[in-house]
């Protein structure tokens, strides 16, 4: 279920097994600070989860990878 009044919501983002393009996600979770993303791509039945993180202009934070 997707919510209403989110501050992004992305589209047409591409399959991670075979490159076609979903056309929204099938579920979402946000935090203060970062939104949980679950595609499921209809066309090779694969199911992903991507992370978005949001920081604060002001907020500089450690990277969490190199």
């Amino acid at each position: 279920m997707i919510r209403s009044g989110l501050r992004y919501l992305p589209k047409q983002n591409p399959c991670a097994q075979c490159g076609q393009p979903i056309a929204i996600p099938e579920w979402i979770e946000e935090e203060a600070d970062r939104s949980i993303y679950l595609w499921h791509c209809h066309a090779c039945d694969y199911r992903f989860e991507a992370i978005a993180f949001f920081e604060d202009a002001g907020v500089h934070h450690q990277p969490l990878a190199a």
